[in-house]
């Protein structure tokens, strides 16, 4: 299957690069801007190299940079924003420092043909983010494109078929960046298309075949569409070896064990429930450190798997970490660490289990496109996100079982009114958070003194970039009159607003 490399040098739309070129039916993988050419050359079906963005300037010391030697592995190399100077900056040309940073849409004006930008505009409305520019093209490059602020905004080596551009064709802003990158794939690096539901269902398959063997397998079921699919896909290909476990943490959504007993029976899935409220709810006390809280679940988690492992004569644990999860738990060197993933960066170090992630290249749309074709049911593909420390991320401080019940209940009513109104399925998630506060208000003509509550209701295509749900204030209204009603432990209701970035998903 032909494929793109992505390397990482620190940019926030990496990983946004990825998804655009899968969206176009071929394979991309983010790899560490460090990979060395013997390591790219090993990388079967390998047509082209995109270099990202980054927030650092390629003259700085400790800038991320990769080896020289990149540039003459023999497939189409794409640099874009940082990516764009730093092989300027390789091949002896000059890259500066800019009299002023041009942030936002710009209108860049094509100079000279290529085939990186064929069938666009003679002007085209392009998204900066930079200060840097490239001010002097190297030795045998072509100047194709500039703005106002950007003397050099695209070049390229015909011949070494080494192309740049300053802005990012990879976000929206960019009105013909798909075009861009298309150009890039199809017409530069002659990928041909590979990448759909039924080839990534194969492949998969066949990787599962070779992991688990003979071997017995346990899986972490949450009842998400994540952990479901990946159960499906596992328990067809291996059958009885596997084993599905639900941990019942007193920390999941409403009436969520009844569903997943109801849910599951329709798969030959040996299917474990393990009630371990008191357990997690004990270690949990005291505890207000978000990091901390992580951790805690996700060793406890470890311990009942290894358990159930124990009984079962299982050697492996099946995860449903999907790529934003590792991305956001900092898998390749230039990416933060925002937050851990229980069933990434939350894990303790030393376990009796082989981890298997089946589904870790994959984003959260592919792994709904392939939970239809292997049948789930709408209830589990439409499900919003959940997290794996469940609602004790969303109560802010101390987790208690109070706590967590008024959680539960409020998320379970905007989700209600969101299906209501028509709305549950044009949202990428929607739940309450509970914060470690009481407001004065007033209740039945007498003074309360109780818990505020946060809405938080979040469109997103990929989960690494979201913007806050614009609903009507009137469905608004009806969630606060219902969780104010509904649930004698609040008083006051509240709407979040922020976006990712500067915010994340969840709260913690």
């Amino acid at each position: 299957m032909d494929r793109i490399v992505v390397l990482d040098f620190g940019g926030q739309y990496s990983h946004l690069i990825a998804r655009r070129i899968r969206d176009s039916g071929v394979f991309a993988e983010v790899l560490p801007s460090g990979t060395k050419k013997q390591e790219l050359a090993k990388i079967p079906g390998l047509k082209g190299l995109v270099l990202s963005g980054g927030a650092a300037s390629v003259y700085e010391k400790s800038s991320p940079k990769c080896d020289k030697n990149i540039l003459d592995t023999g497939v189409p190399i794409l640099g874009i924003c940082y990516g764009h100077q730093l092989i300027a900056y390789l091949e002896n040309g000059k890259v500066v420092s800019g009299k002023k940073g041009e942030y936002g849409v710009a209108d860049l004006k094509i100079i000279n043909k290529s085939p990186l930008l064929k069938g666009l505009n003679k002007t085209e409305k392009v998204w900066m983010n930079h200060k840097d520019i490239v001010k002097k093209t190297p030795k045998n490059y072509s100047l194709l494109a500039s703005t106002k602020n950007s003397p050099v905004a695209v070049f390229q080596n015909l011949e070494k078929r080494i192309f740049g551009v300053q802005f990012h064709p990879e976000v929206t802003h960019t009105k013909n960046g798909i075009k861009i990158l298309k150009n890039f794939v199809f017409g530069v690096c002659k990928a041909k298309k590979g990448w759909r539901a039924s080839k990534i269902i194969e492949n998969i398959s066949n990787e599962i075949k070779e992991t688990i063997g003979n071997k017995k397998a346990i899986i972490g079921l949450s009842g998400g569409v994540d952990s479901s699919t990946a159960a499906v896909l596992v328990g067809k290909v291996v059958g009885k070896k596997l084993t599905a476990v639900y941990v019942d943490t007193g920390l999941m959504r409403y009436k969520e064990t009844d569903f997943i007993r109801n849910e599951f029976s329709k798969y030959n899935l040996n299917l474990k429930i393990i009630k371990a409220k008191d357990m997690f709810f004990k270690a949990l006390k005291g505890i207000e450190d978000p990091e901390q809280k992580r951790k805690i679940i996700g060793k406890l988690f470890i311990e009942v798997f290894e358990k159930v492992a124990k009984k079962e004569k299982a050697e492996i644990l099946i995860q449903g970490t999907i790529y934003s999860d590792r991305i956001e738990s900092g898998v390749t060197k230039n990416s933060s660490v925002i937050k851990s993933h229980h069933n990434v960066g939350g894990l303790p170090e030393k376990m009796n289990l082989q981890i298997y992630e089946p589904l870790r290249e994959l984003y959260k749309d592919e792994v709904r496109k392939i939970a239809r074709k292997l049948g789930l049911s709408r209830e589990i593909i439409e499900r919003h996100v959940f997290p794996g420390p469940g609602l004790a991320i969303r109560i802010i401080g101390e987790v208690t079982p109070e706590k967590a019940e008024i959680v539960r209940k409020a998320s379970y009513i905007i989700e209600e009114e969101l299906k209501n109104a028509g709305l549950y399925n044009k949202v990428w998630m929607a739940f309450a958070v509970l914060l470690p506060i009481k407001t004065v208000g007033i209740q039945g003509d007498t003074r309360s003194y109780k818990y505020p509550v946060v809405v938080r209701i979040i469109e997103s295509k990929d989960a690494m970039t979201a913007n806050f749900a614009k609903i009507p204030y009137n469905i608004l209204e009806k969630i606060s009159t219902r969780i104010t009603n509904e649930i004698t432990e609040v008083n006051r209701v509240v709407y979040d607003i922020s976006n990712k970035p500067p915010a994340t998903m969840e709260w913690e």
